[in-house]
Order: structure tokens, then C-alpha cells, then sequence
């Protein structure tokens, strides 16, 4: 096993294990910006262990071909078991990066941020045998509709994402409530000086300093984009009720 935190820090916000037969990929861009500094003051801390050291055999082998043909190749159940029984502690279960798994979205990452800690199982080839993600309860989670070649850019994903939630990573902290999916919707258009580029104007009401109305615009900026680009987060954001009155701005 292999640890990354600042020195002499024993006591992080949130500690991550990740469990990967690439474990030297990490911190990766995980060592950067807002995530590698939180990482180097100790707010969070991460580990890596290295399935492959769990394997019985010379070659360290973690695979195997699958029963009933076909092409590819699974990783083994005793291999993964102990490189689990190694890592995990806590009641809380695995989480296994594959793309059969329940979609990530922000509720989940703010649930993850609220624990103590998470142990991550990066899986590579066709998957892991059935019956050791039965055995543990493994919870699979997809980062979203696509097919990487193993879980370890979707690990650094999630990761980035719950470490900017936790306390001191993020300097104004209250901009993480305009965010998108925050408030069920995308995020407003931003824009920054100069006033007129290239003939582009910036919309008049965000210079206009009148807080109020910047408010609303802000708000309906990001339920047409959400409307546009999401139908599935704007049903639910307007069956809840939430869609912004015209003329509010008044």
C-alpha cells in the first residue's frame, strides 16, 4: 500500500483508498490545482493499493479467460477478495467504477463527501467476477454512458469531485451553491471583461448593478439552458415546482 498526505497530518477530512493494478496513476491530476493542494495541507489523504500484489503466483496474475467463451478477460475473485480485505475499513460499502453501475450525479458526490472515508475498486479487462462483488455488497457506480479502459479516470473523477466539496479546498465556498445540478438545473452563462469583444456585448443587466435583476436573469438564463440541454433535469426541476414567475424581476 502506498500513502499520499501532507507530512506528519494524521487526521484528514476524508481519506480515499484505491484499489487499481495501475495504482502509480495516482494522485495524477489529482496532485493539482484546488485537489493537490488540499492534499499536500492535509485536508484529505489518499491511498493506493496494488491488486496485483494479492496474486498468488509468479506472474501476479489478476486475470483470467471467462466462463462461456467470448473475447476479453475477468478478473479473478480471490485476488480482488484479498486486495479488499487488505484495504476496506468502515461500514460503508465498496464503490466499483463500471459503467453497468448507477450513473454518478452530484447528490451522490455530496454523499460521499459526508463520510469519513471511501475505498475505490478500479477494475480493468472485462470487469470482476460476479461473485466477489455479491460477497462484499460492492456498490457500482458508471461515470457516465461511455466505456473507458479501466476505472481509473473515472476514480480521479469522482475523487476530484468530493474534494472540492469538503471544507477549505474551495476559497468563496458559497459559489458552490450556483453550480450546476446544485439547485437541479445548469449553470447560468458567465462573462467577464471587456464589456464589448469582437462586437459580443455583454447582456446589459449584469452591468447594470442592480442586484435583483441579475439574480433573475442568472435564474433564467439557467432554466433555458437546462430546458435545452437537459429535458431530463428540467421536468424534474419544473415538477417541482421551482420554475421562476415572469416578470419577477419587477
Amino acid at each position: 500500500m502506498s500513502k499520499v498526505a501532507a507530512p506528519g497530518y494524521e487526521a484528514p477530512l476524508w481519506r480515499v483508498t484505491v484499489l487499481s493494478i495501475f495504482p502509480e496513476m495516482f494522485p495524477g491530476p489529482l496532485g493539482h490545482s484546488l485537489a493537490g493542494k488540499a492534499l499536500e495541507s492535509g485536508i484529505w489523504g489518499l491511498e493506493t493499493v496494488d491488486i496485483r500484489g494479492f496474486a498468488s503466483d509468479k506472474h501476479r496474475s489478476v486475470d483470467d479467460a471467462p466462463f462461456g467463451g467470448g473475447p476479453g478477460m475477468v478478473m479473478k475473485p480471490e485476488v480482488v477478495d484479498r486486495a479488499i480485505r487488505a484495504a476496506h475499513r468502515g461500514p460503508e460499502p465498496v464503490v466499483f467504477l463500471t459503467p453497468r453501475g448507477r450513473r454518478l450525479d452530484q447528490a451522490m458526490v455530496r454523499g460521499y463527501a459526508a463520510r469519513r472515508s471511501l475505498t475505490l475498486l478500479c477494475g480493468r479487462f472485462e470487469g470482476v467476477d460476479e461473485r466477489v462483488v455479491e460477497l462484499h455488497g460492492v456498490e457500482e457506480v458508471s461515470l457516465g454512458d461511455i466505456v473507458l479502459s479501466g476505472g481509473e479516470p473515472a476514480a480521479i473523477a469522482l475523487i476530484d469531485a468530493v474534494v472540492r466539496l469538503l471544507p477549505g479546498v474551495v476559497g468563496a465556498e458559497e459559489g458552490l451553491e450556483d453550480e450546476s445540478f446544485e439547485r437541479g438545473l445548469l449553470e447560468y452563462p458567465h462573462y467577464t471583461r471587456p464589456a464589448d469583444w469582437q462586437g459580443r456585448k455583454v447582456p446589459e443587466v449584469l452591468i447594470s448593478g442592480h442586484h435583483e435583476k441579475v439574480k433573475v436573469w442568472r435564474q433564467r438564463q439557467s432554466e433555458a439552458v437546462t430546458r435545452t440541454r437537459r429535458p431530463d433535469l428540467w421536468q424534474r426541476y419544473a415538477a417541482a415546482g421551482n420554475r421562476i414567475e415572469e416578470g419577477s424581476e419587477s
